[in-house]
């Protein structure tokens, strides 16, 4: 039985304790902690965990719970690293909330704590666990839409002003960043975990809706590979949220939601009135043939990150995969603040790659007006593509 803390009890603690609830014949949650005085005792007392023991201190935990296997770190993003790196060096496995952390150096540092200790680090990114994201990669990989020519990934997420009240939000040095940390990361990193890693990046970022946050709410960015170009839209502006990943490879268009196009040409080169309906049948082919995950999201990391810490093997999104996110974003912020293309990948002379870089040089679109401690109601941890 393997023993589990949690560290950060906000709202997205409840996706990692409802994923570690499903396996209850492999792992037991034993600690909950938060600096909240009696915000981790609310959640505990709520959810029915009355095996776990509360702490408002995350070295005090590790410390008392000598046999911890395993800790969710659900925080802040700009706590992320101080609190992994704590827990790596205490001889304990990290399962890390998204973005893994506001720099590359301090990625980097989370990496180096986990090789030296012999722990295993792994980052959040349950749309990698997705039926619909699995089997547009499954296609992608059969090489049957051809080499890639143009992509179009839509991050498209809606929030209110209210949203960048809650007290950690809507600056720089708390959150780290806007939409394009926050929000697009996980398109991202669905982006490079099927196209790879682009060659260069330019961007730009603005705050077009809410008038209560330093940060951007949108950003649009076009990602340069070899021949391929791959748009990037991170955005908490868009109404109806409709998300979208549009890969267009040299012989088929395939996307999520589901489509397949596969034009072919006429003797002049415009489009023939029928498609490739051969290809096409191939590609859904390989859709048909994908096989259901086990478990989807938040449970489908756990349970992949629970069995990677019994058999000691790498995690299916490990620290270096976090990091490669972290990379593109910290391109993005560069290139948008910069007025200027950024060459991938980032060097440990880079100035962005330093902790402390975006504070000092990104704009301020607004100031932040409200900080609150808490706000009600659910949070969104899935959507459609």
């Amino acid at each position: 039985m393997l023993t589990i803390g949690i560290v950060g009890t906000g709202g997205i603690a409840r996706a990692h304790i409802d994923g570690y609830q499903r396996f209850g014949e492999e792992c037991e949650i034993v600690a909950l902690c938060d600096p909240a005085p009696g915000r981790a005792e609310a959640l505990r007392a709520e959810l029915g965990l009355d095996g776990a023991r509360v702490y408002t201190d995350a070295a005090e935990m590790l410390a008392a719970e000598q046999r911890l296997d395993l800790v969710s770190v659900a925080t802040p993003p700009s706590t992320h690293a101080a609190l992994s790196i704590q827990a790596l060096e205490a001889g304990v496995d990290v399962l890390v909330e998204k973005p893994m952390a506001p720099s590359l150096e301090e990625c980097d540092a989370m990496i180096a704590a986990a090789k030296d200790n012999g722990r295993l680090l792994s980052v959040v990114a349950q749309n990698r666990f997705r039926d619909d994201i699995a089997t547009l990669k499954e296609v992608l990989d059969s090489g049957l839409a051809g080499p890639v020519t143009h992509a179009q990934v839509s991050s498209a997420w809606w929030r209110g002003t209210e949203y960048y009240d809650l007290w950690w939000r809507g600056t720089w040095e708390r959150e780290g960043g806007g939409c394009t940390l926050n929000h697009a990361i996980h398109h991202l990193d669905m982006t490079l975990w099927m196209l790879g890693s682009p060659k260069a990046v330019t961007s730009v970022l603005t705050n077009a809706a809410h008038e209560n946050a330093e940060v951007e709410d949108l950003s649009v960015s076009v990602l340069q590979y070899d021949r391929a170009l791959a748009e990037v839209t991170a955005s908490v502006v868009s109404h109806g949220e409709e998300q979208a990943i549009v890969v267009q490879g040299r012989d088929a268009r395939v996307s999520q939601p589901w489509k397949v196009e596969a034009n072919l040409p006429n003797p002049n080169g415009f489009p023939a009135a029928e498609d490739d309906v051969e290809r096409v049948a191939q590609i859904e082919a390989v859709a048909a043939a994908h096989r259901p995950l086990e478990h989807t999201g938040h449970a489908g990391q756990i349970a992949d990150m629970l069995d990677a810490v019994r058999e000691r093997r790498r995690p299916a999104v490990d620290g270096e995969d976090g990091r490669r996110a972290i990379e593109l974003v910290t391109a993005i912020y560069e290139a948008g603040i910069e007025r200027r293309t950024v060459d991938l990948p980032l060097s440990p002379d880079d100035p962005f790659y330093r902790t402390g870089t975006l504070v000092e040089r990104a704009p301020r679109f607004f100031e932040k007006t409200a900080s609150v401690g808490e706000l009600p109601g659910a949070i969104t941890v899935g959507a459609k593509a």
